[in-house]
């Protein structure tokens, strides 16, 4: 008899024996309410919080469905700790609700002793502007962001059911057939995700975070969330390429005219009935201590909706103004709700729970989006560049290792072997990324090329007209590249999980022929990039993606030299 994949601890954490037959259906079930720690090769470790159980709430499911499916998963007894956690934590999502009762914002409860030790905090104080009885207080005026904020830092995520303004009305209909008279509907997946967050019209939908892998349509399902509203509509996104990405979909899939779709950039400041931003002319002031001089495009319109396109990446002062719109119904579109500032609870009080989530692996299936192999390549660092790594602060250590110039060979012989692929060869630091480019003769895009530039070089790499780009950071988010099939990735941010997942996410997209994707990362053995580079692979290990290691003889085997001539 073969043993089961989960060994579940007293300290809720999830051990998931890879190896196992059932892996990938225990993986895919834990992963609604767990997450990943840490993913070695034999034996992954998940961690039930707080913050992974409400969200599992607040998509419909309840604690006997999540002790269920631990204890079919689970090789021992589940320990008593475990399920009294998974019990309390998915009590608390519901105890606290805001509702609307005679124009007034109420937040109410069952458990009236709860309230009284919450309105007892000084922290909720504040917001209170009288108990009306023993379960009903009443929130001050256009606090209703603020409260959620402080209730969830104390352990109690609020249910918002206070309803939203209906915005303005513009008639947004998604179209039959693109501008070029190409048939178009929204996919199934999309449809549902559409469904999760509308649910139906009524008070429980209208807030909340869609999450889907890069290349599977995200944009698309704010197109549709807007065609069933159809209400004036801001959308926020990460960057000016982002941006005109959107307002291209926008005018190729709906019936709105070029007129009616506005650009509030660093270049324009058009206020329109769907108007896109950047976050960088929203968090734009001119010192330090003075107001953001857009925070008021959020008053400009009566906007029935906002999307926030990579909600993992809102910086934090739009999280401010966030809490001010509350009325407002907000939809987050992400690829991850990782946050390397630690702020996901924020996004689950302030943008709203996670309300629909599938899994890169099933979409990957069906051939939605492209299947990757994912290799890490592990070189040695050349003994001049160890002497100055050994001596090097740690920061300095992480750029020795990861400017390690030996990589070009490395590039070299992957070019070679994919002649004739879309490649894109992404990194961090940009003396490094100029020295590639000028090495194999290279169009390179950074954060100093302008932008109109940069769509001049993503349009020829579309139409096939360069092959090969070489670009930094400036590319890992909303950049649509369908083409793009091999990634080489030479340096990164430290550790950071959603840019490793981000930068897979360029080549994802489904392609016409063969539907598979390579995703290359180089890296200097025995050094800190390496213990980074594990920490990056979690959340796609997470999605069932597993990293081949090639150290150079083996990478030398598989990638001769003479495929370079």
């Amino acid at each position: 008899m073969i043993s089961k994949p989960v060994i579940v601890q007293s300290d809720n954490t999830l051990l998931l024996e890879v190896n196992n037959p059932d892996y990938e259906d225990a993986r895919d079930a834990i992963s609604h309410f767990a997450e990943l720690e840490k993913s070695p090769e034999h034996i992954h470790t998940y961690r039930i919080t707080p913050l992974s159980l409400w969200n599992a709430a607040a998509m419909g499911m309840n604690s006997r469905q999540i002790i269920e499916s631990l204890s079919k998963h689970s090789r021992y007894e589940i320990p008593e700790i475990v399920i009294t956690t998974v019990k309390e934590q998915m009590s608390r999502y519901g105890i606290l609700k805001l509702i609307k009762k005679d124009s007034r914002l109420i937040l109410t409860t069952d458990e009236n002793l709860i309230l009284t030790e919450i309105i007892s905090e000084k922290k909720i104080q504040p917001y209170i502007a009288e108990r009306i009885d023993e379960n009903n207080v009443q929130i001050k005026p256009n606090l209703r962001g603020h409260v959620k904020q402080a209730l969830i830092k104390l352990g109690f995520p609020v249910e918002d059911l206070a309803g939203y303004d209906e915005g303005d009305p513009l008639e947004v209909t998604i179209t039959e057939k693109t501008m070029n008279r190409l048939p178009f509907m929204v996919r199934d997946y999309q449809q549902s995700a559409i469904n999760a967050f509308y649910k139906g019209g009524g008070i429980e939908g209208g807030s909340g975070v869609i999450v889907l892998p890069c290349g599977a349509g995200k944009t698309i399902v704010g197109i549709g969330v807007m065609d069933i509203l159809k209400t004036e509509t801001l959308i926020l996104v990460t960057n000016t390429v982002a941006l005109r990405q959107w307002r291209e979909e926008l005018l190729d899939k709906t019936n709105l005219a070029g007129e009616q779709v506005g650009e509030y950039s660093g270049e324009r400041k058009e206020i329109k009935p769907v108007t896109i931003a950047t976050y960088n002319i929203l968090t734009y002031r001119k010192k330090k201590n003075e107001d953001f001089v857009h925070f008021d495009i959020f008053m400009s319109k009566n906007w029935g909706l906002i999307i926030y396109d990579e909600v993992h990446l809102l910086p934090a002062p739009v999280f401010r103004m966030t809490s001010e719109i509350q009325s407002k119904r907000r939809l987050g579109l992400t690829a991850t709700l990782i946050r390397e500032d630690g702020m996901e609870a924020d996004v689950f009080s302030l943008i709203g729970p996670k309300k629909y989530d599938m899994p890169w692996k099933i979409l990957e299936k069906s051939s939605w989006i492209a299947e990757a192999l994912c290799t890490e390549i592990r070189i040695t660092l050349p003994e001049e560049l160890r002497v100055h790594y050994s001596v090097a602060q740690d920061r300095e250590k992480f750029r020795i290792s990861s400017e390690n110039w030996k990589k070009t060979d490395i590039i070299q012989r992957i070019m070679a072997h994919h002649r004739g692929a879309n490649i894109l060869i992404i990194g961090q630091y940009i003396s490094q990324l100029e020295e590639v480019a000028h090495r194999f003769r290279l169009p390179i895009i950074t954060g100093s090329t302008p932008i109109s530039e940069r769509e001049d070089l993503y349009a020829k790499f579309r139409k096939g007209e360069i092959s090969t780009l070489v670009v930094s950071k400036v590319a890992n988010f909303s950049i649509d590249l369908p083409d793009a099939n091999v990634a080489i990735q030479i340096s990164g941010t430290f550790g950071s999980r959603q840019e490793e997942a981000q930068r897979l996410g360029r080549i994802l997209r489904p392609k016409p022929d063969e539907n598979r994707a390579f995703f290359y990362t180089i890296i200097s053995s025995n050094t800190v990039e390496e213990k980074f580079a594990h920490n990056r692979q979690l959340f796609l290990t997470e999605q069932g993606y597993n990293y081949v290691i090639l150290n150079e003889t083996m990478f030398s085997e598989k990638f001769p030299e003479s495929a370079c001539s």
